[in-house]
């Protein structure tokens, strides 16, 4: 009985996961340019100047603040160029027998890549991974255990 309920589980995860492969155009728009900004400084270096550089750019519009587009529902997919905002995260993961923690008390980047519905790839600034340039790091939501994030999604 347990193996039949994973192989329907397992079913229903790719289903779904085969469903979010049409990336919006502006979200594309905006991986792109950022793509173009690793290894460099964006604006002040802080983390949001990324953000709104890739909005302002695209013409998105956005409230100047911390809502960068339409926020999406927990059943929406997540797609490169979507922008998430951090609040009081906290992060632990194991590699290897070594057991780390991150947080991220208020941090805002973007998706660069979604490899599957747990695991994406994030491009920001203003981290331990790449200081004030833009860099990209791995987040698996499975490994936050604390705090909140909110995803929006660009829109003209």
């Amino acid at each position: 009985m347990k193996s039949i309920l994973f192989i329907y589980f397992m079913i229903f995860i790719a289903t779904s996961f085969a469903q979010c492969d049409s990336i919006p155009l502006l979200n594309k728009e905006i991986t792109n340019l950022v793509g173009l900004k690793i290894n460099k400084k964006v604006g002040t270096g802080e983390c949001w100047d990324l953000a709104k550089f890739a909005l302002d750019e695209v013409d998105a519009k956005w409230d100047g603040g911390l809502v960068y587009g339409r926020k999406l529902s927990a059943s929406e997919c997540i797609y490169p160029g979507d922008i998430i905002q951090f609040e009081k995260i906290k992060i632990k993961y194991k590699k290897g027998k070594q057991i780390f923690t991150e947080t991220m008390p208020h941090h805002t980047a973007i998706v660069y890549k979604v490899m599957n519905q747990d695991e994406i790839t994030l491009i920001h600034q203003n981290t331990g991974y790449s200081g004030r340039k833009v860099g990209t790091s791995s987040l698996k939501f499975s490994t936050i255990i604390s705090g909140k994030y909110y995803i929006y999604r660009p829109e003209k």
